[in-house]
């Protein structure tokens, strides 16, 4: 298993990016809990990581921080939760905000999120309750790297992100429209569309 690689930043498309290990391209799926921290493509980079064996692929994700991974491993341990579904969510709150989202028994605030029904977001917060404790236990040396210079075509790119997130092209033009600086960096305005789309 694969635990956490250090290299040179490829490619970065949210939420897919590649990292040069040693000359080697590893292809991962991160959140954009993630993205907002990745440094410049070219710059050098250590994520942690998590792999997923299916039958037609082994992909591989990655995170900035280990509480990140952690809060992914125990989604994925929650019935009807797959990567899809824990990226959407890593990707619309804060390790810290999606605690208190269960802490607090917020149901809403969990089916805004693109394939979460409400029986999903009911199992989640009843599944979830036990891990909080342990999930909030910061781990020491796990900070994000330093935030990196904006890409090119951000509302492209931001785009193509929300629909891998799982929105739809009607709803993912109506969340990026909501921004209110159009050109702000890709993450900015996923960053924004995410917060638009938690409010409802």
């Amino acid at each position: 298993m694969i635990g956490f690689l250090k290299g040179r930043l490829a490619a970065k498309n949210p939420p897919g990016l590649m990292l040069d290990v040693g000359g080697v391209g590893y292809e991962l799926d991160a959140p954009m809990s993630t993205f907002y921290g990745l440094p410049a493509v070219g710059e050098p980079v250590a994520l942690f990581t998590h792999m997923v064996v299916r039958e037609d692929a082994h992909v591989l994700f990655g995170f900035g921080t280990d509480s990140e991974r952690r809060l992914f491993r125990a989604l994925l341990k929650v019935s009807g939760v797959g990567p899809k579904i824990a990226l959407g969510i890593l990707s619309g709150a804060s390790v810290d905000d999606f605690l208190r989202t269960i802490e607090a028994e917020d149901i809403a605030m969990l089916t805004r999120i693109p394939g979460i029904g409400r029986k999903t977001a009911e199992r989640i917060i009843i599944e979830m309750r036990d891990n909080v404790r342990k999930l909030s236990a910061g781990v020491p040396g796990t900070e994000s790297v330093p935030a990196f210079a904006a890409p090119a075509s951000p509302q492209s790119e931001a785009f193509s992100a929300l629909l891998a997130l799982g929105y739809k092209p009607p709803e993912a033009m109506r969340l990026l429209k909501a921004v209110e600086d159009p050109s702000l960096a890709t993450t900015e305005l996923i960053r924004h569309a995410l917060k638009a789309a938690a409010k409802g």
